[in-house]
């Protein structure tokens, strides 16, 4: 097997703390803005989102890091799916696919009944994968994210 053509999920360390940022960054400038919780969370990935129980996930393609995921804890059963960023130059390669199979995987393997997200209407194919892998609409309820006009959740069984 070729493994120079394989998309490998890679869990976050320490020296890996930037792309979670720049992959973020570049969405965000693209389609929205970069809000205060987005810059706060997006610099201080080991703070706010590993040492309060979450996890980040890469996709790395050819040596290089060109998605990520993140879970945010947010009790032990609930877990919110955010952060999740695809490099342009990675489109059609099945990243965003393969991060949210990942997320799924752990989430059963740690016993996590529910994770929730936020995103937007405007982005169709990100709304599409969400369902595509069980999410649903819910009420979107209290936001702290200017751009999210939807809320979707999946239960994990």
């Amino acid at each position: 097997m070729n493994t120079q053509n394989t998309v490998e999920i890679i869990s976050f360390s320490s020296d890996l703390k930037e792309p979670v940022k720049t992959l973020n960054i570049e969405w965000l400038t693209k389609y929205f803005r970069v809000e205060e919780k987005d810059e706060l969370i997006l610099s201080n990935p080991q703070e706010e989102i590993i040492d309060k129980g979450g996890l980040i996930f890469y996709a790395k393609y050819n040596n290089e890091i060109l998605g990520t995921v993140s879970l945010i804890k947010i009790d032990n059963a609930t877990f919110e799916l955010s952060k999740m960023a695809v490099s342009d130059k990675a489109q059609g390669l099945g990243i965003g696919n393969k991060l949210l199979a990942h997320c799924l995987t752990v989430a059963e393997e740690n016993n996590i009944k529910k994770l929730f997200l936020y995103s937007n209407r405007i982005l169709l194919p990100a709304l599409h994968l969400y369902r595509k892998f069980g999410f649903t609409e819910v009420s979107l309820g209290n936001v702290s994210y200017e751009r999210a006009d939807i809320k979707m959740e999946k239960t994990i069984s």
